[in-house]
Protein backbone atom coordinates (compact mmCIF):
# COMPACT_ATOMS: atom_id res chain seq x y z
CA UNK A 1 0.00 0.00 0.00
CA UNK A 2 1.18 3.87 -0.83
CA UNK A 3 0.64 6.19 1.61
CA UNK A 4 0.43 9.93 0.89
CA UNK A 5 0.11 12.97 3.19
CA UNK A 6 0.75 16.53 2.37
CA UNK A 7 -0.46 19.68 4.11
CA UNK A 8 -0.46 23.04 3.11
CA UNK A 9 -1.06 26.23 5.42
CA UNK A 10 -3.87 28.39 4.44
CA UNK A 11 -5.27 32.08 5.94
CA UNK A 12 -8.96 31.84 4.64
CA UNK A 13 -10.48 30.46 8.11
CA UNK A 14 -11.47 27.17 8.38
CA UNK A 15 -15.51 27.38 6.95
CA UNK A 16 -13.73 28.41 3.61
CA UNK A 17 -11.13 26.09 4.03
CA UNK A 18 -13.53 23.32 4.18
CA UNK A 19 -15.39 24.73 1.32
CA UNK A 20 -12.39 23.96 -0.77
CA UNK A 21 -12.04 20.35 1.06
CA UNK A 22 -15.68 19.75 -0.05
CA UNK A 23 -14.51 20.64 -3.69
CA UNK A 24 -11.24 18.56 -3.12
CA UNK A 25 -13.93 15.58 -2.37
CA UNK A 26 -16.01 16.10 -4.83
CA UNK A 27 -13.81 16.32 -7.76
CA UNK A 28 -12.32 13.25 -6.63
CA UNK A 29 -15.85 11.98 -6.69
CA UNK A 30 -16.83 12.56 -10.21
CA UNK A 31 -13.52 11.55 -11.62
CA UNK A 32 -12.50 8.65 -9.50
CA UNK A 33 -15.75 7.64 -7.92
CA UNK A 34 -15.31 7.37 -4.17
CA UNK A 35 -17.95 7.99 -1.51
CA UNK A 36 -17.33 10.69 1.00
CA UNK A 37 -18.19 11.92 3.87
CA UNK A 38 -17.78 14.70 6.76
CA UNK A 39 -17.10 13.79 10.46
CA UNK A 40 -15.98 16.95 12.33
CA UNK A 41 -13.55 18.48 10.51
CA UNK A 42 -12.57 15.58 8.85
CA UNK A 43 -13.44 14.46 5.36
CA UNK A 44 -13.31 10.42 5.46
CA UNK A 45 -13.14 8.88 2.12
CA UNK A 46 -13.20 5.37 0.09
CA UNK A 47 -13.39 3.74 -3.08
CA UNK A 48 -15.38 0.47 -2.92
CA UNK A 49 -15.11 -0.10 -6.83
CA UNK A 50 -14.17 1.47 -10.14
CA UNK A 51 -10.71 2.20 -11.30
CA UNK A 52 -9.57 3.43 -7.59
CA UNK A 53 -10.84 0.56 -6.08
CA UNK A 54 -9.54 0.20 -2.41
CA UNK A 55 -8.24 3.58 -2.11
CA UNK A 56 -8.95 5.26 0.98
CA UNK A 57 -8.03 8.39 3.72
CA UNK A 58 -8.99 11.41 4.90
CA UNK A 59 -8.50 15.54 4.74
CA UNK A 60 -8.57 17.25 8.07
CA UNK A 61 -9.31 21.04 8.10
CA UNK A 62 -8.22 23.34 10.86
CA UNK A 63 -7.83 27.01 11.30
CA UNK A 64 -4.47 27.24 9.55
CA UNK A 65 -4.24 24.13 7.97
CA UNK A 66 -5.57 21.21 5.17
CA UNK A 67 -3.81 17.93 5.52
CA UNK A 68 -4.27 15.14 3.11
CA UNK A 69 -3.55 11.52 3.69
CA UNK A 70 -4.19 8.79 0.61
CA UNK A 71 -3.67 5.30 0.77
CA UNK A 72 -3.42 3.76 -2.62
CA UNK A 73 -3.75 -0.04 -3.15
CA UNK A 74 -0.61 -2.10 -4.35
CA UNK A 75 -2.23 -2.56 -7.91
CA UNK A 76 -2.18 1.52 -7.90
CA UNK A 77 0.78 2.37 -6.12
CA UNK A 78 2.48 2.91 -9.75
CA UNK A 79 0.52 5.97 -9.71
CA UNK A 80 1.94 7.46 -6.57
CA UNK A 81 3.68 10.48 -8.32
CA UNK A 82 0.76 11.06 -10.27
CA UNK A 83 -1.62 11.63 -7.41
CA UNK A 84 0.96 13.70 -5.47
CA UNK A 85 0.74 16.07 -8.48
CA UNK A 86 -2.73 16.63 -8.44
CA UNK A 87 -3.35 16.66 -4.64
CA UNK A 88 -0.28 19.37 -4.41
CA UNK A 89 -2.49 21.04 -7.46
CA UNK A 90 -5.76 21.62 -5.21
CA UNK A 91 -4.05 22.23 -2.53
CA UNK A 92 -1.92 25.05 -3.88
CA UNK A 93 -5.52 26.87 -4.22
CA UNK A 94 -5.68 27.71 -0.26
CA UNK A 95 -4.18 30.72 0.14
Amino acid sequence: MAKIEMSKSHTIGKDAAKAKAAEIADSMKSKIGIDWSWAGDRIEFHAKSGTAKGTSGHIDVTDSKVTVLVELPFLLSAFKGMVEGKIKEKLETLR
